[in-house]
């Protein structure tokens, strides 16, 4: 974790919010509580190496994967997004998509397959489905690449931000790779959302999911649509799914016909706190 990285999460919106004299303050002890914080951080673990001496992990299920690698996609996980000086080992509720997860990758277990994943952060999701799926490859993609703590032959750990949509384009889109599922777990602001969505859904080889997590945050979370901004891209996935008519002035009209065009099927499902869409492609 770079120190700017460490400002970034844990420290931005103090130093927004303080008057000048705190500003100095904080900005004279954060080297030395960035280097205490650092010796704690989790040392980058050796995906193929652990496997080696883990080999029961492969014959696990999903929410075995997400608790044992502390991911929050599962029932219960340790809070990841505090400090790492703060031993807090307190177990709490997970998002729970571990059974929606289920249905859909199931009966691709065994297969080659290429995932990509929007949002690694510690890599902690990467490393469940590392063992979920034995012989997939794994694109993880996040603004604080820096952060992420597993390496492995089948992951590939790199940055992008999901807010430009050249970036996607550059990172992803014009790349001569496609995956057949995509799991958009970034930034969850309003146009983050529609943008990967509708930009991203032709990288989807046929009949592979698109997958979006916190789909209602623009709706029920301020922060994440501070104009207030409709049609959130839940509210576009209902439409669709009514076979309306929808206008969003993120998506062009190319990927809009291409994804009205190729889709097959939109589920949206309730986790333990929020909702998770998979959007299957023809």
């Amino acid at each position: 974790m770079k120190f700017k990285t460490f400002i970034k999460i844990y420290y931005s919106h103090r130093l927004t919010k303080a008057n000048f004299f705190k500003k100095i303050y904080i900005n004279l002890v954060l080297p030395f509580i960035y280097l205490l914080n650092k010796f704690y951080y989790p040392k980058i673990k050796n995906l193929d190496l652990f496997a080696l001496k883990h080999e029961h992990l492969f014959l696990k299920d999903l929410n075995f994967l997400f608790q044992f690698f502390n991911s929050d996609k599962g029932d219960f996980y340790i809070n990841q997004y505090q400090k790492p000086a703060k031993k807090e080992k307190k177990l709490i509720d997970g998002h729970a998509y571990h059974s929606f997860y289920e249905r859909f990758f199931q009966k691709e277990k065994t297969k080659s397959l290429s995932i990509l994943e929007l949002g690694s952060f510690r890599g902690n999701a990467a490393a469940a489905l590392f063992f979920y799926f034995k012989n997939a490859h794994i694109s993880s993609g996040d603004i604080f690449p820096d952060l992420f703590t597993y390496k492995s032959k089948r992951i590939k750990n790199f940055f992008i931000d999901t807010s430009s949509e050249l970036e996607i384009q550059n990172k992803i889109v014009n790349k001569d790779e496609y995956f057949d599922f995509i799991i958009e777990d970034a930034g969850h602001y309003l146009k983050d959302q529609i943008i990967s969505l509708f930009i991203l859904f032709q990288k989807l080889k046929p009949e592979g999911v698109f997958i979006v997590e916190e789909l209602d945050f623009p709706d029920i979370r301020n922060d994440m649509n501070v104009d207030k901004e409709k049609p959130t891209l839940r509210e576009i996935l209902y439409l669709i799914k009514e076979n309306k008519e929808f206008y969003s002035k993120y998506i062009n009209d190319n990927d809009k016909k291409y994804f009205i065009d190729n889709f097959k099927e939109i589920n949206i499902f309730k986790g333990k706190f929020n909702e998770i869409a998979f959007i299957k492609k023809k």
